[in-house]
């Protein structure tokens, strides 16, 4: 597999988002993640997205974050969100969602954010399993979808806070 810097509105990176709309209309009945997103909250120094490829380089997986600051919808300052995180089905199993969340990670931490927050919801048991075993902890509700029930939200500081 290879990873590759892309753009948020990159082809392959727009068939992989449709993709896992689909998903997320599926298990919760509805529309998909209606998060409003630009390609320009991705690009570097303020956020990353990133593509992993096949052998056949076919897209197969995605993820991104975007800089944070303190407003209303509760994200605090030097936060590093992460946003589309998805593998294909064909694709899951291998590793790739942990390989791109640590390349992520790295780069926001290098980017000089503090911590890495992200939304999922209630009915993603695997994401919620690797960010769980990733060392996110629950945390107090923030972003779009901070009013919904079955909305979870983790963090995960990206500097030493023993210090």
């Amino acid at each position: 597999m290879n990873i590759h810097t892309r753009a948020f509105d990159h082809p392959d990176a727009v068939k992989l988002n449709d993709r896992v709309q689909l998903e997320y209309a599926e298990r919760y009945g509805d529309e998909g993640d209606v998060t409003p997103l630009d390609a320009t909250m991705f690009e570097p120094p303020h956020g990353l997205y990133l593509i992993a490829y096949d052998a056949s380089d076919g897209p197969v997986a995605t993820g991104g974050w975007r800089s944070q600051e303190r407003n209303a919808e509760g994200y605090s300052d030097g936060d590093a969100e992460l946003k589309r995180m998805y593998v294909i089905p064909e694709g899951r199993g291998n590793g790739l969602a942990r390989r791109i969340l640590a390349a992520l990670e790295a780069d926001a931490r290098a980017a000089g954010r503090l911590r890495m927050v992200l939304e999922t919801g209630d009915k993603q048991p695997e994401a919620i399993a690797l960010y769980a075993s990733s060392g996110y902890e629950l945390c107090e509700k923030f972003g779009h979808y901070r009013d919904y029930e079955n909305s979870r939200c983790y963090a995960k500081p990206l500097r030493d806070t023993t210090a």
